[in-house]
């Protein structure tokens, strides 16, 4: 059984995500970048990940994190995208948007590109430019795209200085995440509960397609789609439960999954596994849910105290007439298949879990705690 490696960072990280390994190359992950917020001075850096091991004074495992380079971000960093292996996209609470490039020879790292104005207020009460936070990235390079609390969609292009295409008003309500579904298609995640998905190809500023949540309108921080089957996307909100839904079907969630004590701040399908997935949380968890039907008897991932237990999915919708086979583990709805183990990865409870990212057998988190919390050995 691996360890999880803290670094005390003296700042609180909102968001952590690993620089992607080159397509077809045999590396593991070893840099990743930080943002940072309620901070004096907001960052964004790039760490190494050095050596791990050694035993800190109060018998934890201490992590070599190494800091690389970074550079002053204003505002809190909301967002945070690897556009590619050198450029850097941080979403900023001051509504503006910030590509960073990464020089290796010199290790530094400056801003390439800046829409300073992408996301603000407008309308009756609010003054002329009162700008609004930005608080969802997705790249596909070399495509950006950008959502905020002001409701609006922005499509930008690497190295054009103005939006491809904006709608406007978007959303009536705070939008708070966003994903591509496919290539033109992109999937947004709301304050009141409801996803939206939107097709750049279509020329009107209306989803094509709205789900949601019935009864309470529980606002929703965060959404993952599932790497390989693009119609199955999993969302986390205020209420800390788990969603998985089937865009193809119906308007409502396959899957409510109880699952924390507060609100989700993100949820991430293992790249490459995605029978795995993993949750971070306010109230201080980060989760690793794992929905394999081929492991006959699973152990826990990490054994120091935390919570390790089987929950079984109740789900809201029948998929009798969808062949078994082609049914992700998430939407599968076979009672004996629809066990989910959940192994907690923390050693103890934190200050809010704000952010992780998964690659290969590694995992990232940043919390509120100013640590940063890494390990290598996700599968052992």
């Amino acid at each position: 059984m691996e360890e999880i490696y803290a670094k005390f960072v003296s700042q609180k990280i909102s968001k952590t995500r690993w620089r992607p390994v080159p397509s077809g190359s045999l590396q593991t992950a070893e840099t990743f970048a930080t943002g940072s917020w309620d901070n004096e001075e907001n960052r964004v850096l790039l760490w190494s990940i050095g050596d791990l091991g050694n035993l800190d004074s109060d018998g934890g495992f201490e992590g070599d994190h190494q800091v690389l380079c970074g550079t002053r971000h204003y505002g809190d960093v909301m967002d945070l995208q690897f556009l590619d292996q050198e450029r850097i996209v941080a979403a900023s609470s001051t509504g503006c948007v910030t590509v960073f490039l990464h020089h290796p020879n010199n290790q530094t790292l400056s801003a390439s590109q800046q829409w300073t104005a992408a996301h603000y207020h407008t309308g009756p009460g609010s003054p002329s430019g009162s700008s609004a936070p930005c608080t969802g990235v997705v790249c596909n390079s070399p495509e950006i795209v950008t959502v905020g609390e002001d409701g609006r969609i922005n499509l930008f292009r690497v190295d054009h200085k103005e939006a491809v295409r904006t709608i406007d008003n978007a959303d009536s309500s705070t939008l708070h995440a966003v994903t591509f579904l496919r290539t033109p298609e992109i999937l947004t995640v709301n304050s009141i509960g409801q996803l939206k998905i939107w097709d750049f190809r279509q020329q009107g500023n209306e989803p094509s397609q709205i789900l949601s949540l019935t009864g309470d309108r529980v606002p929703l921080h965060c959404v993952d789609r599932h790497p390989n089957q693009q119609h199955v996307v999993a969302t986390g909100g205020q209420d800390g439960m788990l969603s998985i839904w089937d865009v193809r079907q119906g308007t409502m969630p396959v899957s409510l999954l109880k699952a924390h004590e507060a609100e989700m701040w993100e949820v991430h399908f293992h790249p490459s596994n995605p029978d795995h997935l993993f949750t971070c949380s306010e109230d201080g968890s980060l989760w690793h849910w794992d929905a394999s039907t081929d492991v006959p008897e699973k152990s826990s991932l990490f054994h120091q105290g935390g919570r390790n237990s089987t929950f079984l999915s109740h789900s809201i919708s029948n998929q009798a007439n969808v062949h078994q086979s082609l049914i992700s583990s998430w939407l599968s709805t076979d009672p004996a298949r629809d066990r989910i183990e959940i192994t907690s990865l923390l050693p103890n409870r934190t200050l809010s879990v704000n952010s992780l990212d998964v690659l290969g057998p590694c995992l990232v988190c940043g919390t509120d705690s100013e640590a940063i919390y890494v390990t290598r050995q996700l599968f052992s």
